[in-house]
């Protein structure tokens, strides 16, 4: 592919994306890029604008006079470019705007400009080009004494009432510093937000695009211009704007359904009484940035953050800085350290012994529920032991001979019309869990339809799971996963991953309601790893909403949180390794492994 050829697809491909906007992207002082026009027009940018000297009957593009180098002319740089890229489609529907800032005498430099411009009749004819003047320009007055395709940037407030001026003006530009100090990092003041709110509202009554130039470059300023309703956004950094605003829609969220908090009576919390009965969270993927989020877009607060009891899981794997899910279950699971993809054994491939066989073999009633297939690596290391994740086949086999009593999952792969998996009754309505007299049941959570991005119900299925087991009279230990933080994680969708935070909150509460109602219960919450490198530069607690900032497709090195209640919680304070969270499970269960 030509050059020329793949640069018009970069420019359409970002223009196409742009155009769905209420903004623009204007290259401010493009000529001072490395490569000045086609830089910002491949970023996306619709507006480009270059610094003009007449000298000796030539127009040369340049920040101060004495900047001057007689290759960089105003032709080369710009006026060929464009019409090397019109060439390329003769029929392009863009709108580009070419924003002439004229630095030399206006009259003089303005009649070389249009004498240069006749030599190229598919610019000054193109109706989607507007060459647009700017810097020292004539009277409003004098617009109407040049021809058709100039236009200009008015830099002024003052009503103009003649619909024939007003015409010829493209935009409406001010200097950001007439109105604010603001250097573009924490926030505008309520004071100087209403008068440049006020000032953007007087420009708009103009009909015309409005510009700020002298603006704060940053990623808080460009958002902030945004949201204010500035329709060229001035930026000397092209690319970067451009792929931070248009991304802003994606990235922001405004929540709308809420986890209710349950507050915790703390009657059995951290007091030395035997620990019957371990309910384990995993939010997959759930770091604290992810918990923060969550925590913000649900009115500021979380079931999860009641609690007083706090640790961090370092999450490393045996072979790797950054850990999978598999290696991360198996370290909870059995207290190894192994490689990432090993489901329940070691590097060599030996069984490891997970904490549901080791309490099995002591009476313990034992249980998984998650939103994954039953086969996905947090909970396949609970009852699996392969070298691979991806051995679904022998995972499966893994789990028909399994010590579990109780499955909650995804239903992938199995069909829901069988009756049994293995020797698991499968049980078609979620509420029929808390009332089955079966020994070993299975309930998988329906398939959404298309486009359906409602989370599976998960704090229905645990309150349902936690009364069939009641009704047993045994001890027991579940583990309870929220795995679709972490898929939306991979896919930088900070809607999904909220909202799949707020169901997996509301699993938390049922399990503090249970831990409350049943004081020998110890509840522990927390994760395998973090997904996508989430930050939250920014939002709006008031309106529950929030800006997630990503980082990584992939999971990080970064230290989960873990949070206990219940008697003995205390014993998981602290900072360790993620496979000792299995130590500290037995030591305070008081079974060892052997």
């Amino acid at each position: 592919m030509k050059k020329s050829a793949l640069i018009f697809l970069l420019f359409t491909s970002f223009l196409g994306a742009q155009n769905n906007q209420d903004f623009r992207v204007h290259s401010h002082n493009d000529y001072l890029q490395n490569v000045p026009f086609w830089k910002a027009i491949s970023a996306g940018a619709t507006s480009v604008e270059a610094d003009v000297f007449l000298v000796d009957d030539a127009l040369y593009v340049a920040h101060t006079k004495e900047e001057i180098e007689t290759e960089r002319s105003f032709e080369k740089l710009y006026l060929k470019p464009l019409q090397r890229f019109l060439a390329l489609e003769s029929k392009t529907s863009m709108q580009f705007q070419l924003l002439v800032d004229v630095k030399s005498k206006p009259y003089a430099t303005l009649d070389a400009l249009i004498k240069i411009l006749k030599n190229y009749p598919e610019i000054r004819t193109n109706d989607s080009i507007s060459i647009v003047i700017s810097g020292k320009r004539p009277k409003p007055s004098e617009y109407l004494n040049y021809p058709d395709f100039i236009f200009f940037d008015y830099q002024s407030l003052e009503l103009i009432t003649d619909p024939s001026i007003l015409k010829k003006i493209a935009l409406i530009s001010l200097s950001f510093k007439q109105f604010s100090d603001w250097n573009g990092k924490g926030r505008l003041t309520a004071e100087d937000i209403k008068k440049v709110d006020s000032v953007i509202k007087l420009a708009h009554s103009f009909e015309k695009p409005f510009r700020f130039w002298a603006t704060p470059d940053s990623k808080t300023a460009w958002k902030t211009f945004v949201h204010l309703g500035v329709d060229y956004i001035n930026t000397d950094q092209p690319f970067e704007c451009i792929q931070y605003v248009s991304t802003l829609s994606q990235r922001e969220y405004q929540n709308k359904t809420f986890s209710e908090v349950y507050r915790p009576s703390f009657s059995s919390d951290g007091n030395n009484n035997k620990v019957e009965n371990i309910i384990l969270l995993i939010g997959d993927g759930n770091g604290l940035a992810q918990i923060s989020a969550t925590a913000l877009a649900n009115n500021g607060e979380l079931s999860l953050t009641q609690l007083k009891n706090i640790g961090f899981l370092k999450t490393q794997s045996s072979d790797d800085f950054t850990t999978d899910s598999a290696a991360a279950g198996t370290a909870i699971s059995t207290g190894a350290k192994v490689p990432n993809r090993a489901i329940g054994v070691d590097a060599e491939g030996n069984a490891l012994k997970n904490i549901i066989e080791i309490i099995s073999e002591k009476g313990f009633l034992t249980g998984v529920v998650t939103s994954d297939q039953i086969t996905g690596a947090t909970p396949s290391a609970f009852y699996a032991h392969q070298k691979d994740r991806g051995l679904t086949e022998a995972i499966i086999a893994d789990l028909l001979k399994s010590k579990l009593s109780v499955i909650v999952s995804k239903a992938d792969e199995f069909s829901i019309g069988e009756s049994t998996i293995g020797d698991f009754e499968m049980l078609s309505v979620i509420s029929d869990i808390s009332i089955s007299d079966e020994e070993k049941i299975s309930y998988l959570f329906p398939i959404n339809s298309a486009g359906d991005k409602s989370p599976a119900p998960l704090s229905e299925a645990l309150k349902n799971t936690l009364d069939f087991i009641k009704s047993k009279n045994k001890p027991f230990f579940l583990m309870v996963e929220g795995a679709k933080i972490d898929s939306y994680g991979h896919e930088n969708q900070i809607d999904g991953v909220l909202r799949e935070g707020i169901a997996f909150d509301k699993a938390v509460s049922e399990a503090l309601k249970y831990a409350d109602a049943h004081e020998n219960t110890l509840v522990i919450i927390t994760a395998d790893h973090e997904t996508g490198g989430l930050t939250i530069p920014q939002g709006k607690a008031s309106a529950n909403e929030i800006e997630g900032d990503f980082t990584t497709h992939d999971h990080t090195g970064m230290m989960v949180p873990v949070f206990a209640y219940g008697p003995q919680s205390n014993n998981f304070q602290g900072v360790y390794e993620n496979n000792l969270l299995f130590n500290k499970m037995l030591e305070v269960l008081k079974v060892t492994n052997n």
